[in-house]
């Protein structure tokens, strides 16, 4: 299998073991999931049935982020417990992951559950002089990780303006440079803390999934990724303070997915302009809706249309008519379609020509994640 690395800038082939890990970064559950979210993890999943069709296995973690400050800024809102909030989302996207027909996950850790660990990370950041402190936050100096932007490749003024735009604050006045980043922070009155050696508090984002990752699949992972909005600065931050504790590569290959736009405009919950699984699945199938995000070539930007969801139900209405028909060498042209960089746009359109040919597309639909 042949997959896009964003950090080397190009297609390399997968160089794994006959276990393959993978972490996709999850939701952080204080509002309703996306159809953007769900197109991150079909991605993963279509990975994961082409790696078990391989013969191999997979341990494919999606975390939780169940205490960030945008959990506990809509919890202070609506007046609701940040755990009990959580658990409502959290409801809410597994609900729409089992719709779309998603392999289940191997764990699903919280950002909680891993505080001891964390604590860890931290600790070793700041003996090896890697941290520094000022009234109880803590930053990781990120001059002193010279590969920093080994993930992005972002120059240093876009990295300046991605961090403020994805909350990194990089006017802070206790920082010594504004790419550095927090990684323990004092928590306010009314907000979830722990223990420390700097103070009660609690951790930043990108610590978060770094403890999560390495306790759950280890030091070094064979795939990492999300949206691309998350190469910085979540994943860059995340590789320059693992590599720094480890002294060895974090992730073998960086897998980012496109961003799902409609009317113009990335889908987002701060604008409002989100399509929901749930809401599709009253217009068609499940089945159809899945589909509908096949055709999209996981690593290109695009823009929800409902005609997308139209031509979903007539391309499964095809292919179901197909079942009965004559054997052929579909399976096989559909794998090399997905190992060719998950191009499922060129598998739904090898099975389109099949089907009209009379030829039975239903073991290549099954590699997809289709029944028929």
């Amino acid at each position: 299998m042949q997959l896009y690395d964003t950090a080397r800038g190009g297609i390399f082939p997968m160089e794994t073991g006959p276990l393959v890990t993978m972490y996709s970064c999850g939701i952080t559950p204080y509002d309703s999931a996306h159809l953007g979210h769900a197109f991150v993890y079909l991605a993963f999943d279509v990975l994961q049935r082409r790696l078990r069709d391989q013969g191999l296995d997979t341990h494919c973690v999606r975390n939780v982020t169940d205490v960030d400050d945008d959990l506990l800024r809509k919890s202070r809102e609506l007046g609701v417990f940040y755990l009990d909030l959580a658990a409502q989302e959290m409801a809410k996207f597994d609900r729409d992951m089992q719709i779309i027909n998603l392999l289940p996950v191997y764990s699903e850790p919280r950002a909680t559950s891993a505080i001891p660990e964390i604590l860890t990370l931290v600790g070793d950041l700041f003996d090896k002089g890697l941290a520094y402190e000022v009234d109880g936050w803590v930053y990781f100096e990120a001059s002193k990780f010279a590969r920093f932007g080994q993930v992005s490749h972002e120059n240093r003024e876009a990295m300046i303006t991605l961090a403020g735009i994805h909350g990194g604050n990089p006017t802070d006045p206790k920082k010594r440079d504004p790419l550095d980043f927090v990684l323990w922070q004092p928590s306010l009155e009314d907000e979830p803390s722990w223990d420390s050696r700097w103070g009660a508090g609690r951790p930043g984002w990108h610590i978060e999934c770094s403890a999560l990752a390495m306790r759950d699949l280890g030091e070094t992972l064979d795939v990492h990724g999300g949206g691309r909005d998350l190469a910085f600065p979540h994943h860059e931050c995340e590789a320059a303070q693992s590599e720094s504790v480890t002294g060895t590569a974090f992730v073998k290959h960086w897998m980012h997915v496109g961003l799902v736009g409609l009317d113009g405009t990335k889908m987002s919950k701060s604008l409002g302009n989100l399509v929901f699984v749930e809401d599709l699945a009253k217009r068609a199938e499940p089945t159809a809706v899945r589909l509908s995000l096949l055709s999209q070539y996981y690593r290109h930007d695009w823009e929800w249309r409902d005609e997308l969801l139209s031509q979903g139900v007539s391309r499964l209405a095809t292919w179901r008519s197909s079942v009965n028909g004559r054997a052929s060498s579909v399976l096989d042209d559909v794998r090399a379609a997905l190992d060719n960089d998950l191009d499922t746009p060129s598998a739904l359109a090898i099975m389109d020509e099949a089907a009209h040919a009379g030829f039975n597309v239903a073991p290549g639909a099954s590699l997809l994640g289709i029944t028929l």
